[in-house]
């Protein structure tokens, strides 16, 4: 077994290509060699800004030899009265075998030719030759660079190449027009600290003949030594590193030989939001800040930064990283005090300037509509009167801060600034969480907005966005979802079921779709195509969320998905919780058979799925036996029982019900007194079906039993 080290330098890297490109390494590599009866015992992947490389332990020296049959043409046309055809010399000479060599055997479908050949494994060596071209050239990713006079593409121009098989260099070139990249056994050590070249005598030496030259080349061993030189470097200050997980990701790949560097701003800055400095800080600058605790976003008038210099110069680091940082936070004084200087409600106005979408207007036209849901949002929660006044201020500012010039320099600060321009302005502290709740959640680790306030103008907020690009046919078309519409609505069904608001999100819809319909600078056409379209998304998301965040089995989601998952979403989540609880618990099995045999019958008849009463449908003086007769009796004192869960949503009532009519609809099925159930009396027939029937809307009430898969 063998070891062989393939090492691709560059100029460098961007940070986030480095752990992409290591990732599609990760999944090519050991696939295509697996394939290729090649696998090594181990495959190292190792990345830094200025070089990609790949260590397969354990190589074997060649490809296994195996023996392969290769069926060829049908029989009848490889040979005619015994001779072969040109079809059967064709086929022999593709192989490289003798025509003799071929073999007629019977197969289901006739006679065919077979060949079987023994093929010796080809050499390692010669396989990388043909596989490793393919490897680096076959990375994708953004901004690809041509240079030189050559077309070869590659995120930055390639330096170098190592190949070594053990200790013997694997003869590689990469032509670019005139340039020619030869794989050689010479590496580099750090730009700084080692510019020699650094020659590897072995494969096997290489991790550790790098680190000498001051390239730590384990991205995951170079994350770790910052993180732990960050948090050491906090702790001499006595405070605590705010380490970003997306932010150490980054800084990893920045670096080859990280040394934490400690600089310090002056603490006038401290007076911003402790936001405007961490984004400052952490968005442009890559350091980490720092805080008093780990409690709270008091920061230190200090940060760490990661330098790839040399660590002697520290000082010299530090003092020039303070400057760039002083520099910065003078800038987000200035947007700070500039944006003051005013009460929030006057940027309203200039969002006239601003364009949402070009066939939905303005963001002022937006927020005018976002205040027209938020009423009718209000109207369907019955609220009282402050905090409708709370609601309609919160949707009229809740987009003020787009045109201020902190969020104009730093737009993730969009609600961030809004809030706290509001309480500035004295707007009530319930208007100014709002503004800032409304983008909750921003991603899928984030919290739901926690006031009712900010949940209302969070849910206008995104159901004008779903109505509106709805409207103008922009819908999410695969792994395509430009304006992000899936998590908007992702993010109504989470708000609602999380402030367990009691809403018609049918309902609320239909509104929206003919105030929308009805605006006649918005031009929507087809208004019922376009609420057939909404409801059809909205479903799919609540059986997406029911499945993969709830965890609810896939056939207890489809009993619930009917007409009233979206008139009332708090109850579509509810029943599928429980009828997952049923499953667990084995109360399932106890009702499961009868329901569902009583629900296939009943499909036979003409029974509206709403009836509950039986009075009407079922004539007393049509039922011929006992079993008939004890199952109308079931049925009547199941109604109150399915009426008080309909009210209450306490289904267990209702399932207890259920469980009692079981054994009397078993003996009106299979016991002593057992009937017939399509009988030739068309009056008799339509009695049982009803008494059916009603079991079934009975059981409907909970979900529908015919859509769920036996356990």
């Amino acid at each position: 077994m063998a070891t062989f080290l393939l090492e691709v330098g560059t100029e460098e890297l961007p940070a986030s290509f480095v752990s992409d490109a290591l990732h599609q390494w990760q999944t090519r590599i050991p696939a295509e060699l697996d394939e290729l009866a090649l696998s090594p015992e181990a495959v190292h992947f190792y990345g830094t800004p200025r070089r990609l490389a790949v260590v397969l332990d354990g190589l074997p020296p060649r490809q296994p030899d195996r023996r392969e049959e290769v069926k060829g043409p049908p029989a009848q046309a490889a040979f005619k009265a015994g001779q072969p055809t040109q079809a059967a010399l064709g086929f022999a000479k593709s192989r490289g075998v003798e025509v003799t060599a071929l073999e007629v055997r019977d197969t289901d479908k006739g006679a065919f030719v077979f060949v079987n050949q023994d093929i010796p494994g080809r050499a390692a060596p010669d396989i990388l030759i043909e596989l490793i071209p393919q490897w680096i050239l076959g990375l994708e990713g953004k901004r690809f660079m041509r240079w030189g006079d050559g077309d070869l593409r590659f995120p930055r121009p390639i330096r170098w190449l190592v190949a070594l098989l053990d200790g013997e260099v694997l003869p590689l070139t990469l032509e670019n027009g005139s340039t020619v990249c030869v794989s050689d056994r010479l590496s580099e050590g750090h730009r700084v600290l080692h510019p020699a070249p650094v020659p590897l005598r072995r494969a096997q030496d290489y991790v550790e003949a790098l680190r000498s030259a001051y390239v730590e080349i384990d991205p995951a061993a170079r994350r770790l030594l910052i993180e732990r030189q960050v948090k050491e470097a906090a702790k001499s200050l006595g405070g605590v590193p705010m380490i970003s997980p997306a932010l150490l990701n980054e800084v990893t790949n920045l670096v080859e030989w990280p040394t934490a560097v400690v600089g310090k701003f002056d603490t006038g800055f401290l007076e911003l939001p402790p936001e405007v400095a961490i984004i400052e800080m952490e968005s442009h600058q890559r350091y980490f800040p720092l805080r008093q605790s780990a409690d709270g976003l008091t920061l230190m008038p200090y940060f760490v930064t990661i330098s790839n210099g040399d660590p002697s110069k520290q000082a010299i680091i530090a003092e020039g990283n303070a400057r760039v940082i002083r520099a910065r936070l003078s800038d987000g004084k200035f947007f700070f005090d500039a944006d003051r200087a005013q009460p929030l409600d006057a940027f309203v106005a200039k969002l006239e300037t601003v364009t949402f979408e070009e066939q939905l207007g303005s963001m002022a036209a937006k927020v005018k509509r976002i205040g027209a849901i938020a009423d009718h949002l209000c109207d369907q929660l019955n609220l009282a009167a402050q905090p409708r006044q709370h609601i309609r201020r919160a949707a009229y500012l809740c987009k003020a801060d787009l045109v201020t010039q902190m969020v104009g320099e730093f737009p993730e600060l969009q609600g961030v600034m809004g809030q706290k321009y509001a309480l500035h302005s004295g707007e009530p502290e319930a208007v100014a969480t709002a503004i800032f709740e409304h983008y909750l959640p921003r991603g899928a680790q984030d919290r739901l907005p926690q006031t009712l306030v900010g949940q209302v103008v969070g849910i206008a907020d995104r159901l004008d966005t779903l109505v509106g690009i709805f409207s103008t046919g922009q819908l999410p078309k695969g792994s395509s979802d430009p304006f992000a519409l899936r998590r908007a609505a992702n993010a109504v069904l989470n708000i609602l079921w999380s402030a367990e608001l009691p809403l018609n999100l049918a309902r609320l819809l239909d509104t929206i779709v003919c105030d929308f319909a009805q605006d006649e600078a918005l031009q929507v056409n087809a208004p019922e195509a376009l609420r057939t379209q909404l409801q059809d998304f909205f479903l799919q998301r609540v059986q997406t969320l029911l499945q993969d965040e709830l965890g609810i089995d896939y056939d207890l989601v489809n009993a619930v998905l009917g007409d009233r998952a979206l008139s009332d979403p708090l109850d579509v989540k509810d029943r599928a919780l429980f009828l997952q609880n049923m499953r667990h618990s084995g109360r399932m099995d106890k009702v499961y058979e009868t329901v569902n045999r009583a629900t296939r019958l009943a499909a036979q008849g003409t029974l509206d799925t709403q009836v509950l009463e039986p009075d009407g449908v079922v004539t007393a003086a049509a039922l011929e036996s006992r079993s008939e007769r004890a199952f109308l009796a079931a049925l009547q004192t199941l109604l109150p029982q399915t009426q008080a869960a309909q009210a209450s949503r306490n289904y267990d009532q209702l399932v207890a019900g259920l469980e009692q009519v079981a054994p009397v609809v078993n003996n009106f099925f299979d016991g002593p007194d057992s009937v017939l159930v399509m009988a030739d009396d068309p009056t008799v027939r339509q009695n049982r079906l009803n008494l059916l029937g009603l079991l079934r809307n009975h059981a409907l009430v909970l979900g529908d039993f015919g859509a769920i898969v036996k356990g």
